[in-house]
């Protein structure tokens, strides 16, 4: 059985800016160590797949469902 790495974007991401948009949040299965706290889309596929994982993308809640709507109105 491979193993998952569960990751999501991170609070205080701007689009268009340079910085690593998401954050690794669990692993399970895997004997991995982190030292990055902020990683970029190619990075996390790069680690998957260096250690056989499967990426899965965490959900955000109900309080924050409404939010990227409110932005795109905003912008």
């Amino acid at each position: 059985m491979p193993g998952k790495l569960f990751y999501r974007e991170r609070k205080k991401y701007v689009d268009g800016s340079h910085t690593p948009r998401y954050q690794l949040a669990a692993v399970s299965g895997v004997d991995l160590k982190m030292y990055g706290k902020h990683l970029r889309m190619s990075e996390l596929k790069a680690i998957a797949e260096g250690v056989g994982a499967e990426l899965i993308k965490l959900p955000r809640g109900p309080k924050h469902e409404g939010e990227a709507e409110e932005k795109k109105v905003e912008v």
